[in-house]
């Protein structure tokens, strides 16, 4: 099938996505139309749509398991509670480092990034009001703690590049780790250099009652319980499944927070939010069926040939082209690493690093406008859109210095 094929489809899905229509569908229809501009038949083009959402059908029961833990942390206040405790911890003076290391803390340990931006987004109001803070700084404070944490997260990214390179996904978490450190440490020092421009929050905000919260204490526990379990693997080569290890933290927080009474409410929401990323990734898996079995993936390894260690290259730049297409990071990761692994492997780089950068090459472009991400953190402050576009070159700088740390770190680990 020819690479001409390939960016028909995309060009279709992107134009589809801009004009609002759902993004599974839009994905499902630009793989029709790909496959056919490429040279395949209806049934043939049929048949790898349907090949590409096998390969991704075991992530998407991992993610749907994840779902316990996301859900547990949100609806028992456990993700506020974690927040709270880390502003309230750095002190006043630090407060906007406090936001940066909440979102990165929230999305680490499994909480979607744009749940964490909303869910820290009351803490960021409360301190901008007080210390005249600019919305467009607070939001940026918190996106780029997000984006950190979100190479290192058991999310639907990091599952999903994980499983299509065929890698241990605590491994894919953990070798991010000193990327995702770096790319803190960045954070910091860009919002420092932040001007203090843009809206301020005038309106007066509600006081919230934080005395129905779980304790710190007992908030991480589930998180801590999932991380332990993934880490055996690494540690002792006892294989404990995301599908098991990731729910049981679940569980174990509920009980341990003494709120399973919202067990199924947490079961509910938790559903809820993972289901809407399985929907879009079976989407993904259509398209990524096609862009598979195309030449896009020869086009640009003969575009980077050119390049110092183009084909090292392969893995980034795939992670954000994907994600530009989508504007999100799961459907980035499950396209780039789905489309090619099979490049990536035969380049003579690692599974585990292969997903790994693949995973945070996807944080570069995932918060265009055509995505529900950049809508979701203006809405969390009230943000107009003029004041959020501004923010979008300083989102991409945040996503290449994570990139960048992955890139270099896995010619020295």
């Amino acid at each position: 099938m020819t690479a001409i094929g390939a960016i028909i489809g995309l060009t279709v899905t992107i134009y589809l996505i801009l004009k609002k229509f759902n993004a599974a569908y839009s994905l499902i229809l630009g793989a029709i139309i790909g496959g056919i501009a490429g040279g395949l038949s209806l049934p043939n083009t049929v048949a790898l749509m349907i090949e590409g959402v096998k390969d991704i059908s075991p992530a998407v029961i991992r993610i749907l398991s994840a779902g316990v833990l996301s859900g547990v942390l949100v609806k028992t206040g456990a993700a506020s509670r974690i927040a709270l405790t880390i502003t309230k911890t750095l002190g006043e003076g630090n407060a906007i480092i406090a936001l940066i290391l909440s979102t990165f803390l929230l999305t680490a340990i499994g909480v979607f990034i744009d749940v964490a931006v909303i869910t820290v987004a009351p803490i960021a109001l409360a301190i901008g009001k007080g210390m005249d803070y600019s919305k467009m700084k607070l939001l940026l404070a918190m996106i780029i703690g997000g984006k950190c944490g979100n190479i290192i997260s058991p999310n639907p990214n990091t599952i999903i590049a994980a499983e299509n390179f065929h890698a241990d996904l605590p491994s894919v978490m953990y070798i991010n780790l000193l990327p995702a450190v770096i790319g803190l440490i960045f954070a910091v020092w860009l919002i420092k250099l932040f001007p203090n421009k843009g809206e301020r929050i005038t309106e007066s905000l509600e006081t919230h009652d934080t005395s129905s919260l779980p304790s710190f204490a007992s908030s991480i526990i589930g998180p801590l319980v999932s991380i332990f379990l993934l880490g055996l693997r690494p540690l002792f080569n006892i294989v404990v499944d995301p599908l098991i290890a990731l729910p049981a933290g679940g569980i174990i927080g509920i009980i341990a927070m003494k709120k399973t009474g919202i067990f199924k409410e947490s079961l509910s929401y938790g559903l809820e939010k993972m289901s809407v990323v399985a929907v879009l990734l079976i989407g993904t898996g259509t398209i990524a069926g096609i862009i598979k079995n195309s030449t896009l993936k020869d086009v640009i390894l003969s575009g980077l040939d050119n390049l110092p260690l183009g084909e090292s290259l392969i893995a980034p730049v795939s992670g954000a082209l994907m994600s530009a297409v989508t504007a999100s990071t799961t459907a980035g990761a499950a396209i780039a690493s789905s489309s090619f692994s099979d490049v990536i492997l035969g380049a003579g780089i690692s599974a585990v690093w292969g997903a790994a950068m693949i995973n945070s090459g996807a944080t570069i472009l995932d918060h265009l406008p055509h995505g529900s991400f950049f809508h979701a953190t203006a809405g969390s402050v009230e943000m107009n859109l003029k004041e959020r576009l501004k923010l979008i070159g300083y989102e991409s700088i945040m996503g290449a210095i994570l990139a960048i740390g992955s890139f270099i770190c896995h010619f020295f680990i």
